[in-house]
Order: structure tokens, then C-alpha cells, then sequence
């Protein structure tokens, strides 16, 4: 009789879990990515550099992925001896560090991709916001050349808040059980700096052109890999058509 009773527990727990094939993700996970980062401050010209990030995510869904990042890399501009650059003869290398809260939204979360592969391969593009702080270390010209007597307003050291847009698509990557255990992001950010430490100047606008929110822009590459406790989602996660 035992026999028959383990066997019929053991059919029930493996029809559950077939059941469930599909459906199920891990709540937690750790990134890591590479961007090309440019600034857009009141330095005309302005420099490419990399830039690397750290991340902790909580998986509120398989569609919402909340983060705490940290990120480092450099802005530069300007040209202290050529007027072609920068007309006032400003330059600035910005060696930064950053900590940002974030949220992304998946366009899975919000429509129902099960019976159309178009929507299928449209379900991981993502919008999402956040805020944070951003440290700002400059090596800044502050003594044109043409006039060593004028010195250039602002702080080569500062901390600003900051708001990043984000959008992207990320490319999940299924384990044995069917599961999103890995997953790729591409991504483009534009960050929005609140205060004029990302190029260290802060000129008067009735001299010079300084009428816009410090900013920066990246170009993304992600890696994520997710742990934690199995959730069952309301949707199917993996689809099989």
C-alpha cells in the first residue's frame, strides 16, 4: 500500500512540476557591464571614454528587475590650447563614481505575448528610471592661457544627484529547468546630473553659454546572472511554439 501511495505522491509532485515548466524565476541576481560613455556639458567638445558597472537586482517579476548599481568610468572635454575646441580654452577630465537606484519595466508585464511570436520577441524591450548620486573628481583648467589672471568658476571635487532614462532589450537565457538563469542587455542611457560637477566649471551665464543640465549618455553591454528563491510567475516565462 506505501508503494502506491509514494507512487501517487511522486506522479502528483512531477505532474506539478511539469506543470510549472516555463514558469518559474529566481528573485535574485548580480550584473555587470561595459558602456561608451560621453558627456554633454557647457565644454563644446566632448570625449568617448568606457565606463564599468556593478549590479545587485531584485527580480520583483521576471519583468521588473529592480537595481542598485555602481559605476565608475570618465568624462573629458575641451582643449585648454586651442580655441577651435573650446573658445574659452576650458578642459576637464571627470574620473567619476557613481551609486543609482533603479527600475526597469519590461514590455512583458504588460501584454499578453503567449500566443503571438511577434509579441513573444518583443516582450524583453524595457523603459525604466531611477535616481542617484554621482562623485565628481576633476582635473580642470582654470587660468586660460590667453588670461592666467581669470580664473574659472566652480569645484573640482562635488556630488550631484542624478536621474538616469533607460531603454534596451535584454536577451534571457534558459536553463535546464526552463528557467531565465542568465540574461544579456543592450542597452542606451541618458543621465541627467543635477548641478555643474560633471565638467568642474561653473561659468556665469552672462558671459558664457551655461543654460543646460549637465548630462551624459551611454551605450550599454550587460551581463546578469540570477540565484535566489524560485518564483512562480503569473504568465509563462519561456513559451514554446
Amino acid at each position: 500500500m506505501k508503494k502506491y501511495i509514494l507512487f501517487f505522491i511522486a506522479t502528483i509532485a512531477v505532474t506539478t512540476a511539469n506543470a510549472q515548466s516555463g514558469y518559474n524565476y529566481q528573485e535574485l541576481g548580480i550584473g555587470v557591464g561595459a558602456s561608451y560613455i560621453r558627456g554633454y556639458t557647457n565644454v563644446q567638445q566632448q570625449y568617448y571614454h568606457p565606463a564599468f558597472d556593478l549590479s545587485f537586482i531584485y527580480n520583483y517579476s521576471p519583468y521588473v528587475p529592480i537595481a542598485i548599481e555602481f559605476q565608475l568610468g570618465q568624462l573629458s572635454g575641451g582643449a585648454a590650447h586651442d580655441l577651435s575646441i573650446d573658445k574659452y580654452g576650458r578642459a576637464y577630465t571627470n574620473n567619476y563614481k557613481a551609486v543609482i537606484l533603479h527600475a526597469d519595466l519590461h514590455l512583458g508585464e504588460i501584454i499578453d505575448y503567449e500566443d503571438s511570436q511577434l509579441l513573444e520577441a518583443l516582450k524583453n524591450f524595457y523603459g525604466g528610471t531611477g535616481f542617484g548620486v554621482i562623485s565628481n573628481t576633476n582635473t580642470v583648467v582654470r587660468h586660460p592661457f590667453y588670461d592666467p589672471s581669470y580664473t574659472f568658476p566652480g569645484k573640482d571635487q562635488s556630488t550631484d544627484l542624478m536621474i538616469p532614462f533607460r531603454f534596451g532589450y535584454e536577451f534571457k537565457i534558459y536553463d535546464a529547468y526552463n528557467e531565465p538563469g542568465m540574461a544579456i542587455d543592450v542597452g542606451y542611457i541618458h543621465n541627467f546630473a543635477f548641478g555643474e560637477g560633471l565638467d568642474g566649471y561653473n561659468d556665469n551665464p552672462a558671459k558664457f553659454r551655461n543654460n543646460a543640465t549637465d548630462q551624459y549618455t551611454q551605450i550599454t553591454i550587460g551581463f546578469k546572472y540570477f540565484f535566489g528563491n524560485v518564483v512562480s510567475h503569473t504568465k509563462i516565462i519561456r513559451t514554446f511554439h
